[in-house]
């Protein structure tokens, strides 16, 4: 019932964008004026401004210029050209700027770097620069202040080759850089992985009396951070003024690798240096402690962020809770959270979220539900992560009506679901076996215009593998490259285990070989089902085979490889070679698992004999192994052929259990 409502509400159209036009018929005006008085600015502007629903926006602003009663202004055109601009419709705003200029409207500085602001939320920086060579058209000059947002827009979509020439532009027109013109340079070289250069460009700076300020430094020492460079870019700070943002670069850069003492160490030499590390300093380092598992360590950093008068923020507290909550800690986790409603800080929506995250984790999905609830009536609104989490949640528990809420709660608050939000729903839907309701969901999603990924294709292939139904997740496999998706290695390894559980070996074979010639490289678990299929098979020297080339390139096995090879050895009779592989395994820290016992004592018992085997029973209880009914099938099986006539099951355990006994 719900995820028949939650299609329904899946399946509603977005509707298309309403054109912008000017000049249309007085007569289908919605703010009708009959009694046409002149209008005074202030009174356009206030209700352009106040006016929220952008279609009443652009009717009012149509039917005023279509009246007698007001011509608009530089004013009126910047404000409807802004409410365009945070609604993507570009269109409508080339329009009124051609209007503007049929006009003789002049558009000033301020309203080019809206333009040029609009297209860079829209993703469309080069269109902005178009915009920009058409400059003069509009009675409008080139400025710095515009040369810098052009500039910055351009960075933000990595279009470094357009900004070299803008700069060089901008140059030719006799308008010098400012501080915030070299920091956006800095920014595209470190990007650019010129980071050389950047060190140049900050020499040339000081040289060209335009002095480095903080943003300089730590640009170019946080992205040399990023790259991995952290070392370096220690030594390249010394010959910086020592300043909190660098030193709290570096720090984070030393945390990425796991250098917490160096990160203590830079700690010390701030306070040597007469700099308060500051929350962020603090938090980085909690945080970092936290996602290895180190969250009671973390705790130490925090007291000595209170012995040092620095206050905690939300995201110290958040990132205590994520750390308790990744090392199982759920009652301290939730301890943590009490502490911040107590002490009066307001959880915002990252908080939230990584709570409800650790609940669901622990498959706590009341308390998760409460938690959201609650976010709700704090007035926090849940975005698309909050419902991506409780679904996943909900899919993880196989509970397709908890999920199915979830997901019509979000369509009922207008949340428009992303990629992962489908693949968490494909997922319960695959896991309650409603294949065809899965199928519907991704076409509902290229109706929506967000194309599934190689994730979403994975999910579903590995639901209809777990439930039987290869040949369909073979042809959805076939499908992937309609929608620009390609399978990875994951996407192999979900087919081949589902083609070895069917027993079809022959498929499985045909796909290891496509795998090889479009060049997908196996990982450890790819070759883990190759081995067990060729033995499975029969093919025992191919298996070996595979396994010597994952050998080759360094691929290490697992237990489950020696496992499988194991019984490889078993069924080939060759019970002296499983003998050396289980002391090869015991000696690098290895164990077997049930299925290679239960394998070794069958070929034991065939082979050498029953009394013989009861060793390996005692070794497999002392791993801590429960033989099951296979186990106790093969001991009973050699039994029975020990007898030399008829005794009965219970007789027969009992001299199973007295050899066990006895061993």
């Amino acid at each position: 019932m719900h995820l028949k409502e939650g299609c329904s509400l899946l399946l509603k159209v977005h509707k298309p964008s309403i054109p912008f036009l000017l000049n249309t018929n007085h007569m289908a005006d919605r703010y009708p004026n009959p009694n046409p008085t002149i209008l005074k600015e202030y009174d356009v502007v206030q209700r352009l401004r106040y006016e929220n629903d952008i279609t009443l926006a652009s009717e009012y602003f149509r039917s005023v210029a279509n009246s007698k009663s007001f011509t608009h202004t530089h004013l009126t055109y910047k404000i409807m050209i802004e409410k365009l601009g945070f609604e993507n419709r570009m269109d409508g705003i080339q329009y009124l700027l051609q209007q503007m200029k049929l006009e003789g409207v002049v558009c000033s500085e301020e309203l080019l770097i809206s333009v040029i602001n609009s297209y860079r939320r829209a993703g469309e920086a080069e269109q902005a620069l178009k915009t920009f060579y058409r400059i003069h058209d509009f009675g409008c000059e080139p400025t710095l202040k515009i040369y810098n947002h052009l500039m910055d827009a351009l960075l933000s979509e990595n279009k470094f080759p357009m900004i070299n020439p803008l700069y060089n532009n901008m140059k030719r027109d006799g308008i010098q850089p400012n501080v915030y013109t070299y920091n956006i340079l800095l920014k595209a070289l470190c990007k650019n992985n010129r980071v050389s250069d950047a060190q140049k460009l900050l020499v040339e700076m000081s040289t060209k009396g335009c002095p480095p300020d903080n943003v300089s430094y730590t640009t170019v020492i946080s992205f040399m951070c990023e790259n991995g460079t952290v070392e370096k870019a220690r030594q390249i700070s010394k010959t910086f003024p020592p300043i909190l943002p660098v030193y709290n670069s570096l720090i984070n850069g030393f945390c990425k690798i796991q250098d917490f003492g160096t990160a203590f160490l830079l700690l010390d030499e701030m306070n040597c240096k007469g700099i308060n590390p500051n929350a962020i300093t603090y938090t980085t380092i909690i945080n970092a402690l936290c996602d290895e598992g180190e969250a009671q360590n973390s705790l130490a950093v925090l007291a000595l962020m209170f012995k040092n008068g620095c206050i905690p923020t939300i995201f110290t507290f958040t990132s205590l809770i994520k750390g308790f909550f990744l090392i199982g800690r759920l009652h301290e986790a939730l301890k943590v959270w009490d502490n911040i409603i107590r002490d009066g800080f307001s959880p915002n929506i990252v908080s939230y979220n990584t709570l409800i995250r650790g609940l669901c984790r622990v498959s706590n999905m009341k308390r998760a539900v409460s938690v959201f609830n609650h976010m709700v009536e704090n007035g926090c609104s849940p975005n698309v992560t909050t419902y991506s989490i409780l679904i996943d949640g909900f899919s993880k528990t196989h509970d397709l009506v908890g999920a199915s809420k979830i997901w019509n709660e979000m369509m009922a608050q207008g949340c428009k679901p992303n990629q992962v939000v489908y693949t968490c729903m494909l997922d319960v839907l695959c896991k309650n076996l409603m294949f065809d309701q899965a199928h519907c969901l991704i076409e509902n999603m290229v109706n929506e215009n967000c194309l599934p990924n190689t994730i979403t294709f994975n999910t579903f292939i590995k639901g209809l593998c777990s439930g039987r139904r290869f040949e369909w997740g073979m042809n959805l496999f076939r499908q992937m490259n309609q929608y620009g998706c390609l399978p990875n290695v994951t996407t192999y390894n979900e087919l081949l285990n589902g083609l070895l559980n069917e027993r079809e070996f022959t498929t499985a074979f045909q796909l290891v070989r496509e795998m090889k010639e479009i060049g997908v490289e196996p990982e450890l678990t790819t070759y883990n089902t190759i081995i067990h299929c060729y033995i499975s098979y029969g093919c025992l020297r191919e298996g070996f085979g595979v396994f010597g080339q994952m050998l080759m390139r360094g691929v290490n096995p697992d237990d489950i490889t020696f496992n499988i090879l194991l019984h490889g050895y078993c069924k080939l009779g060759k019970i002296e070679l499983a003998i050396e592989l289980l002391d090869t395994i015991r000696s690098i820290g290895c164990k077997l698992d049930l299925f290679g016992y239960t394998s070794l004592i069958n070929g034991v018992c065939e082979n050498i004999g029953l009394e013989e085997s009861m060793d390996y029973v005692g070794m497999m209880l002392k791993d801590g192994i429960s033989p099951n009914i296979a186990t106790w099938n093969v001991l009973v099986r050699r039994l029975f052929s020990k007898v030399k006539q008829p005794i009965g099951v219970n007789e027969m355990v009992n001299c199973i259990l007295h050899e066990i006994v006895t061993v």
